[in-house]
């Protein structure tokens, strides 16, 4: 499973990426986490609101901070 974590470096960005490394550590889910900052690469995958979450190529979360419960869900974890 590859994980994308999009943002500029925001402070929810930070938020996200820390909620997504936990979800990922607390529901035993073998992932890549990738943290996208590049502002061309986030456009070219059309997210247009950031901090944006994307779950193998799909775009889960856009324009806010996830929490842990949900970002496990959405990984498939307990």
């Amino acid at each position: 499973m590859k994980i994308e974590v999009l943002g500029t470096g925001c402070l929810k960005c930070k938020r996200l990426m820390k909620n997504v490394e936990k979800a990922v550590a607390e529901s035993g889910v073998s992932a890549e986490i990738v943290k996208v900052e590049d502002i061309t690469a986030i456009m070219e995958r059309d997210v247009m609101l950031t901090p944006a979450l994307m779950i193998d190529g799909e775009l889960k979360v856009s324009g806010r901070v996830a929490d842990v419960k949900e970002i496990t869900e959405l990984i498939g974890g307990n």
